[in-house]
């Protein structure tokens, strides 16, 4: 009987503790139909209990057993994977591209983002949020790292978490291009990965070695 995740294969144990659930990278949740039956498709052939959209903006095929893991996630062009202590999926809205109160192009900032650092490893899980206004629809205050939209450009906020002892972000800086945010988050995961231990997230690093060290260190 299989009684743990199995974060090499991508699969989290589910309450039966027999079966799993997989999750196929979805790019800030931006999804085209081939896609959608794709994953219709495998959750049909493996025999899934059913698919669940997540808060991380993907679908989990839910129900997958063991043995079938592999040829599951084979069927998949794209078979990156992140749980365990990697950088979560990049949460975004449509910004720009879509929404009429968006200030900047939450996509084109959160895509980059998410080809850059999806499944690379951190002392803890690290999430990313990126929204196009200060609406935060994308919960970037609630995010290891977040940005918002402004006039000026993308705001970044640091050390935010949700879960069972929820804390918001604090501001970091502003009026960031996004090549400029991008690099800002070189600086703080290169930050996290040398000041953090496991399992504590950046905003308790981040408090254990001071908010103005780390300021000098990032910006």
């Amino acid at each position: 009987m299989a009684k743990t995740n199995i974060p090499e294969k991508g699969a989290i144990i589910q309450r039966d503790m027999e079966t799993f659930s997989i999750s196929p990278h979805i790019p800030g949740g931006f999804a085209d139909p081939a896609l959608l039956r794709k994953i219709a498709d495998v959750a049909e052939k493996y025999g899934a209990k059913f698919v669940k959209l997540t808060g991380a903006q993907r679908i989990a095929i839910i129900g997958i057993r063991e043995e079938d893991l592999d040829n599951a996630w084979a069927e998949f062009t794209d078979r990156s994977k992140a749980i365990g202590l990697t950088i979560r999926s990049i949460q975004m809205c449509p910004g720009t591209r879509a929404c009429k109160r968006a200030k900047q192009d939450s996509p084109g900032l959160g895509f980059a983002l998410d080809k850059e650092y999806y499944g690379k490893p951190a002392p803890a899980k690290f999430k990313i949020g990126v929204s196009g206004c200060d609406n935060c629809c994308s919960d970037s205050w609630m995010k290891d790292l977040g940005f918002f939209g402004t006039d000026n450009g993308f705001t970044a906020v640091v050390g935010g978490k949700g879960g069972g002892t929820p804390k918001p972000g604090r501001e970091l800086t502003k009026g960031l291009t996004a090549d400029q945010a991008v690099a800002l988050t070189n600086k703080v995961v290169g930050f996290y990965r040398e000041n953090g231990v496991t399992p504590e997230r950046l905003g308790a690093t981040i408090e254990r070695v001071g908010f103005d060290t780390f300021v000098k260190a990032v910006l």
